[in-house]
């Protein structure tokens, strides 16, 4: 299996106890912190302000994958670049302007990704794909908790990898959604690179986050 990385998604952790699972994370080696950021308007559902991510940054060097579910991501750049974000991912869905966006994210000092939602095409990367770091696959639809993976996302995957391959692109391919024990098997070999892990493996009752993600990182590494 190809090398692979694990984002742990900080809106499922424990908000009243944020800088402990922030630690376990570090101790856990979590490669990315995923910050969603939601405005009840492009999602039905309110995510993380930049004051979290300023202060995570103050206790953390974990990277930090900034996911923006939000109707307009331009005004959002510079806020979220100046408060450490590492990567700003945004919705092609969600502007008309994309190549513009990506543009200014970068010229923030962050690298840029796009992110699809299921019914999206993978078409919709056709001239975009040179000036980008990450490529999101939703594979759920963004903004409802508890929703199971969406199957044909799968395919939508090893499209992009095979599409990647076929332009001798290095971009990340992360997988948003449905990310369980049984599914992220099935998502590495379909050409993923990066899962978001949340409530279905990493945050969860039975052991602390440093500890699921080893097991997580040695059940992948068995499969």
């Amino acid at each position: 299996m190809k090398p692979f990385m694990l984002a742990a998604s900080l809106i499922c952790a424990d908000m009243l106890n944020l800088e402990a699972d922030i630690e376990r994370l570090a101790v856990g080696k979590a490669d990315y912190v995923h910050f969603d950021v939601m405005d009840g308007v492009f999602v039905p559902r309110f995510g993380l302000p930049p004051e979290v991510l300023r202060g995570l940054r103050r206790i953390s060097a974990i990277p930090v994958d900034v996911h923006l579910m939000v109707a307009d991501p331009e005004p959002y750049v510079s806020t979220f670049v100046d408060a450490g974000a590492s990567i700003v991912t945004f919705h092609v869905e969600s502007t008309k302007h994309a190549s513009r966006v990506i543009h200014r994210i970068k010229a923030a000092g962050a690298e840029a990704g796009i992110a699809l939602n299921p019914a999206t095409g993978v078409e919709a990367l056709d001239w975009l794909l040179d000036d980008l770091s990450l490529i999101l696959v939703m594979a759920i639809n963004p903004g409802i908790v508890g929703h199971k993976l969406i199957p044909n996302m799968i395919d939508k995957v090893a499209q992009i990898d095979s599409l990647l391959k076929r332009r001798n692109l290095d971009c990340v391919v992360e997988v948003d959604g449905g990310v369980t024990f049984d599914s992220a098997p099935q998502m590495l070999a379909a050409g993923a690179s990066m899962l978001v892990c949340g409530s279905s493996t990493i945050f969860t009752a039975d052991a602390p986050v440093d500890r699921k993600l080893l097991e997580l990182r040695e059940h992948l590494a068995g499969a």
